[in-house]
């Protein structure tokens, strides 16, 4: 029998049409069970993204991109005292207050300036704050024409005193350690090396005062064990690391803006050259964070810097990036608290460990610190600054679950933590002093009533630069102050110039964040606010605030037209 010669073909095709049919099935079988797989991912995945705060601030890696393409410029003379289009008359004003201005602070600080000058090739600190107390376009010119001195020769009470015998009132806080005031301080260091000086720089063994800060920091905190280290950054490197080893999993949350250290894992974004590794920072006070924290298999622990309830989602306010009048803050305590209750329901439910840094705020608004001001319990809570009584210290307070660091039943797996000069005896004779004097009536009268007296100087300050017509206020969480401005404007970053000619020392992040200690008193504090009065009455006679120029958005178009220009010419 003669077969055709496409019959072949018919046959083989139709044992290929069950196999084509089984091929299929099974392609899609296992697209839907990719898709099952990968669903459940992209959803979490499009949550995470949802739970990040809108801004560049809450996308580390964008920021870092964005901040890559910002160009490096400076204003010529005629931009920088009229970069807003005011009036000849306007310019002729400012050219003079700056002119005046300069000449003062730099007559009446000559010889603190002199040795700072000296002394800054050799320092790299004082390069960058140099540079960044005002934003960069004005930078130069003011480097240039004014100086700050660095050097200090003593402290008394609430005033420093210059290399030139000039005093200013206190409003640094010496990055947050003076909580009670400068001679308290001298009487910790002074009292806490003569408990110690027999014993010297023996390191390794404990001086018998290790053991009474122990029992003082398990009340005070309600912890059960401690850990001693030499700064704030190590301490909350350690509290994520203990976190870490004992849930298995490496991500850590933190909130947009909070500031928790300089280490990788907790600074990620502007300032690291590294990209976040294991770090989600999500958006404060947010209920897409909470579910986040609630779906989520892969999360050690969570890290609150309660000092973000003053500027919920925004860094820490600084002049370097005071570009125009849009500074804002807002602490509302119940809300807050609210949250913190919430995470800790959240984080108790899902076994992540709940850690306060309270490097800041510890011993400043409660004396049980922010535990006790907000009524929440941390599995873990860091201190430093002030713990120290005038001394450099870290300290890592928690329940005992989380504080071990290895394991009976394996004897390899360990989380190690050492440094040569934990515990070191200064330090721990200085923290004695520091942890007894807290309990004295003394102290403890400083903590009556303490939101209201502080809330009490806020809103009379308000008040009283209200009825001046001035437009600046200020805004508060106890003690800790931020300046904010009611009128656009390029040059609030100038006030902390005046401020300082007034008497006012400031730190190098100028009117973002005034730290007062809790020893001022009414006189005191009345003094310092004629001195913010005639600060603010200098910006206005000078021409520097003036009304009805630009709206804060105008500003900022502006400076973006400006550096989109400057990116451009360079290409």
């Amino acid at each position: 029998m003669l077969m055709s010669p496409n019959s072949h073909k018919r046959e083989n095709y139709g044992l290929f049409v069950p196999t084509m049919e089984i091929f299929s099935l099974t392609t899609l079988a296992l697209a839907s069970a990719t898709a099952a797989l990968l669903l459940p991912k992209a959803h979490e995945r499009l949550q995470l993204s949802l739970a990040k705060h809108r801004s560049l601030a809450g996308h580390s890696r964008m920021a870092k991109r964005v901040a890559s393409l910002i160009p490096g410029y400076a204003y010529d003379e005629a931009r920088f005292f009229n970069c807003d289009g005011v009036p000849d008359e306007v310019e002729q004003r400012r050219r003079a207050g700056f002119a005046r201005l300069a000449d003062e602070l730099n007559g009446r600080h000559a010889r603190s300036i002199a040795l700072t000058q000296q002394a800054r090739s050799g320092i790299a600190d004082l390069q960058f704050t140099g540079a960044y107390r005002v934003p960069f376009q004005f930078s130069p010119y003011v480097r240039e024409r004014i100086a700050v001195g660095a050097f200090v020769q003593r402290a008394d009470g609430v005033t420093l005193t210059d290399l030139d015998g000039q005093r200013f009132y206190d409003l640094t806080g010496s990055y947050g350690v003076n909580v009670m005031g400068h001679d308290f301080y001298k009487t910790c260091m002074a009292e806490g090396m003569a408990l110690v000086s027999e014993l010297g720089s023996v390191l390794g063994s404990y001086h018998p005062v290790v053991f009474d800060n122990v029992q003082r920091l398990q009340a005070i905190s309600g912890l059960d064990q401690v850990s001693f280290h030499m700064s704030g950054t190590e301490a909350v490197m350690q509290a994520v690391r203990l976190a870490r080893y004992h849930t298995g999993r490496k991500r850590l949350v933190r909130f947009c803006g909070a500031y928790h250290g300089w280490w990788e894992d907790v600074q990620p974004g502007l300032g690291n050259p590294l990209p976040p590794g294991h770090t989600y920072t999500l958006s404060d006070l947010s209920e897409r964070s909470l579910q986040v924290l609630s779906r989520r298999r892969d999360i050690a622990c969570v890290l609150v810097n309660p000092l973000q309830a003053l500027h919920p989602n925004a860094g820490a306010p600084g002049d370097g990036a005071l570009i125009d009048s849009s500074r804002r803050t807002n602490f509302d305590r119940a809300a807050y608290t609210a949250w913190l209750q919430r995470l800790r329901e959240v984080c108790t439910r899902r076994g992540i460990a709940l850690i306060f840094d309270e490097i800041f705020v510890g011993f400043r608004i409660a004396s049980g610190g922010a535990q006790a001001y907000f009524g929440v319990r941390a599995d873990m809570v860091t201190y430093g600054k002030t713990l120290g009584g005038g001394f450099p210290v870290g300290v890592v307070c928690g329940r005992s679950a989380w504080m071990k660091r290895f394991r009976e039943n394996r004897p390899a797996d360990i989380c190690f933590a050492r440094g040569t000069f934990n515990a070191h005896p200064a330090v721990m004779g200085a923290m004695n002093v520091f942890l007894r004097r807290l309990e004295t009536p003394a102290i403890q009268a400083l903590y009556d009533n303490l939101d209201a007296t502080w809330d009490g100087r806020a809103a009379k300050l308000n008040a009283r630069l209200a009825k001046a017509g001035l437009p600046l206020r200020v805004a508060n969480l106890s003690s800790i102050w931020t300046m904010t401005f009611t009128e656009p404007s390029r040059y609030n970053w100038l006030l902390q110039y005046c401020l300082r000619a007034e008497g006012l020392a400031l730190s190098w992040v100028g009117s973002g964040r005034l730290v007062f200690s809790l020893n001022y008193t009414e006189a005191d504090f009345d003094a310092v606010c004629d001195r913010i009065e005639a600060a603010a009455r200098r910006m206005v006679d000078d021409g520097w605030w003036l009304p009805g120029t630009q709206s804060n958005r105008d500003i900022r178009r502006g400076v973006l037209k400006e550096m989109l220009r400057q990116r451009l010419h360079r290409r």
